[in-house]
């Protein structure tokens, strides 16, 4: 009689094994229809040292820029660097508002957005009379050889006078900057080209002094607020609760070190969100503290997941830090980290972007049922967005146990493409395949594999969702909210031409303005 019962028992707990382990082979995500922030688009910096010499190796931008493009980015960060006349021949550290024109011409020609930040304005203009932050000795914030550098007060007033020069100067170069910013991390003092604001530093600046900065001339130019290191809110807050600030600034920006993107980034979008401006991660780096090899491909994933979670956090626009480094975007040669770092040769990195930059730019994002709300490195995430006909849903996996994911969308689709990524090697980095649907339905089960980075895109079938697109005969618009194709946003300043644009999550032609 025991041993029956004891037969019954394995027998239940085979059953409960079985069961579960067919739970865990598939996952639910419902897409809902609830809309959140657009996305303006994705990018790296060009700087000194990854682009060597400066600026003027145009194969970085010409590998990763524009829809022609494997990659897609579609925003470049420069140095503003403290040249105060910008001319050709001025030099500070070997470097000068020159630097960045090549570079900046080919990714404005391929529909891109350039902006500029400074490390800080001329020495002349500072507290310490260099361009140096003034931190000499890192290890003793006392020793009487670091001075401060700040602005000084009594030159606020020259400071968008000097952004104009250089917003003058690209010009006369041929490239029309699309934003400024005041300031690379003003809350942190270096020992290189640096300047420190005080979070009521900045709003006395931006109040009464941003009015300055020449819009009329340079129309469509866009202020940015102070990029501080770690995107912390008493940065950006004091900003947007001055309404005078308000007014001024654009975007709100800072980097991510030391914080992940549901944490301050996420805290810090959310009075800007409130206040209809657009939130951009400016700089990180991801395992650039990799010596002697590469990043394996479970640190490329992670680098998917950073990604992910800044559009959960209410992110616009990311930028990533240097274009060409062993731990970015474009191999630099260097035979230390191994054979796959070809000079000028795509990194697995790159294509983890492109995931984002090719499908993600110019939608917008949908909640679902599975997004994460804090904390970092989850075994899976997810995220969705809509883009004219296009349903969009990332799907992130770094477990080793592959399964079916079911998806619930908002409404039908007729086909459907699924673009993956599973491994370091170049076969394995960015394969296509279509999705199966027989008719129109609204719930798609598609593989995840193991170990693997997904995008799948659904086509909607409009004519049975009851989704109305705006009349193809529109006359004319706001362009309030406006995106082209690319993810670049206009407003009423820039000149608005005839064409296909996606407005609200949804397509829309202009056919006369």
């Amino acid at each position: 009689m025991k041993r029956i019962a004891l037969l019954h028992g394995i027998i239940i707990t085979l059953c409960l094994s079985w069961c579960m382990s067919i739970s865990a082979a598939s996952v639910i995500l419902n897409v809902n229809k609830t809309q959140k922030q657009t996305i303006t688009g994705f990018g790296a910096a060009c700087c000194d040292g990854a682009m060597c010499p400066y600026g003027t190796d145009t194969n970085p931008v010409k590998l990763l820029y524009g829809p022609q493009s494997k990659i897609g980015l579609n925003i470049m960060r420069m140095e503003i660097s403290p040249s105060f006349k910008g001319d050709d021949n001025a030099s500070w550290s070997n470097y000068n508002w020159q630097g960045c024109v090549p570079s900046a011409k080919i990714v404005k020609a391929r529909g891109g957005i350039v902006f500029g930040t400074p490390w800080s304005p001329p020495g002349d203009y500072k507290t310490n009379g260099t361009a140096q932050g003034g931190r000499v000795n890192d290890k003793d914030d006392n020793d009487p050889k670091n001075t401060r550098g700040k602005l000084r007060e009594d030159c606020y007033e020259k400071f968008f006078p000097w952004l104009n020069s250089y917003l003058k100067y690209m010009k006369t170069k041929g490239v029309k900057v699309d934003a400024v910013s005041i300031q690379n991390e003003p809350d942190w003092w270096v020992n290189y080209s640096g300047c420190l604001y005080d979070p009521q530093d900045l709003v006395k600046l931006v109040k009464n002094h941003a009015w300055m900065l020449d819009r009329e001339t340079y129309p469509g130019v866009r202020l940015i607020s102070g990029e501080s290191l770690g995107f912390t809110q008493n940065y950006t807050d004091p900003l947007m609760r001055d309404t005078t600030c308000r007014k001024h600034i654009d975007i709100v920006a800072g980097h991510m070190y030391g914080h992940a993107p549901l944490q301050y980034m996420k805290q810090s979008a959310v009075l800007a969100t409130k206040y209809g401006k657009e939130v951009w991660m400016t700089e990180h780096s991801v395992t650039d503290n990799l010596k002697d090899r590469l990043p394996s491909w479970h640190e490329q994933l992670l680098f998917a997941e950073e990604l992910n979670e800044c559009m959960l956090a209410g992110c616009t626009g990311y930028i990533y830090w240097y274009m060409r480094a062993h731990w970015a975007f474009v191999g630099t040669g260097e035979s230390k980290y191994g054979t796959g770092n070809k000079k000028n040769a795509l990194l697995p990195r790159a294509y983890i972007i492109a995931h984002f930059a090719k499908h993600v730019t110019g939608s917008t994002r949908l909640t679902t049922s599975r997004d994460m709300t804090s904390g970092q490195e989850a075994p899976q995430e997810y995220s969705a967005y809509i883009k004219g006909d296009s349903l969009i849903v990332m799907a992130i996996d770094t477990t080793k146990t592959a399964y079916d994911l079911k998806i619930r969308l908002p409404y039908e689709v007729k086909s459907g493409v699924h673009f993956i990524s599973t491994g370091n090697e170049t076969a394995n980095l960015y394969q296509q395949k279509a999705i199966d649907i027989e008719e129109p339905t609204s719930l798609v089960t598609v593989e995840m594999p193991a170990r693997s980075f997904n995008t799948y895109v659904f086509m909607i079938q409009r004519e049975d969702t009851g989704i109305e697109e705006m009349e193809a005969e529109v006359q004319s618009t706001s362009s309030k909210g406006l995106y082209d194709l690319n993810g670049r946003r206009y407003d009423r300043s820039n000149s608005l031409q005839p064409g296909i644009y996606i407005k609200d999550g949804k397509k829309i032609l202009i056919k006369n303005v």
